[in-house]
């Protein structure tokens, strides 16, 4: 009995072959997913170093005039790109956020398991939109049908700050609603059932305790989402447009980081130029925002997150 015991745990102790190229394959995809991010990296601030050298780093974090220049010259301000980028992110979470919440919201308290098993897919389909096809439908249909409508012809130009905030705001609904509904629904029932056994209406319930009680959820959806504003491109530069400028009218055309990425790269700037190593810089810029977000998203977490028994 005892020798079979013995021979049993002699075979647990060793991993079949199986087990360790499993394993050793999993290694290497991790070590390799290292590599690439410090790669990507270490590009990004080779280049930007040598942009830097050729370009004052004062001036391009303080100027308030990108004007990039096919030759050797040009001047490049970030802060209007920066402002445009702003300006979309806080547009879209006007339009994201209450359309995400509320989503969430009916999914986690009100709707049926049957609503929700076709809501939800549905939902996240949004997702899987191509930017493009959003972009031009902000052009299309929300430039002249409903902000022309509402504030006329001569208010609202062709391309405005505010089509793009609807566009990327409809496209980071799908993941404030889907992350801010999985935070609601792992509230535990108790108290849901303690507050209902004080007499709150569901509304209340809704409102006053699940919703603080997922708020890391919710805090860390809504980070998520400005990141996904930040980095969008194509729905950007369709609906808002490519005009560098420092303003806050949300119904002329601006530019983004990402944006003013795709217009060099458009305009095929040659390698080794002060404009192409803009681009790099730009990169950079977006890198440490988007890295900043996804930081500040933990921490939020951390710090709110709530432990139920």
């Amino acid at each position: 009995m005892a020798t079979a015991q013995s021979d049993l745990s002699i075979k647990r102790q060793k991993p079949r072959t199986g087990e360790r190229l499993i394993v050793q394959a999993l290694f290497v995809c991790a070590v390799l997913s290292i590599a690439v991010t410090v790669g990507i990296i270490a590009v990004l601030l080779l280049d930007t170093v040598t942009f830097f050298r050729e370009s004052s780093i004062v001036s391009f974090f303080t100027g308030t005039r990108w004007a990039p220049s096919s030759g050797g010259g040009g001047v490049y301000g970030v802060l209007p790109l920066l402002n445009g980028t702003l300006l979309i992110v806080l547009g879209a979470l006007l339009v994201g956020l209450p359309l995400g919440l509320a989503t969430a919201i009916y999914l986690s308290e009100y709707s049926s398991s049957r609503v929700r098993n076709v809501l939800k897919p549905t939902l996240e389909i949004l997702a899987g939109i191509p930017t493009v096809v959003v972009g031009f439908f902000a052009l299309n249909f929300v430039t002249p049908t409903l902000l022309r409508a509402v504030f006329g012809n001569d208010r609202v130009f062709v391309f405005n700050a505010a089509a793009g905030s609807v566009a990327v705001g409809l496209m980071v609904v799908p993941i404030i609603a889907s992350i801010s509904e999985d935070a609601m629904r792992s509230v535990p029932s108790s108290l849901r059932e303690a507050a209902y056994g004080l007499g709150s209406t569901k509304r209340q319930v809704s409102l006053r305790v699940v919703v603080p009680a997922a708020l890391s959820g919710i805090a860390a959806s809504v980070i998520l989402a400005m990141s996904r504003a930040v980095g969008e491109t194509m729905a950007v530069a369709i609906a808002a447009g490519n005009t560098p400028k420092m303003t806050f009218d949300y119904f002329t055309s601006i530019q983004t980081l990402t944006a003013a990425i795709a217009q060099i790269v458009g305009g095929e700037a040659a390698a080794g130029t002060v404009r192409y190593n803009a681009l790099f810089a730009i990169g950079s810029t977006l890198f440490v925002l988007t890295l900043a977000m996804n930081l500040l998203s933990a921490r939020v977490v951390k710090r709110f997150r709530q432990v139920y028994q």
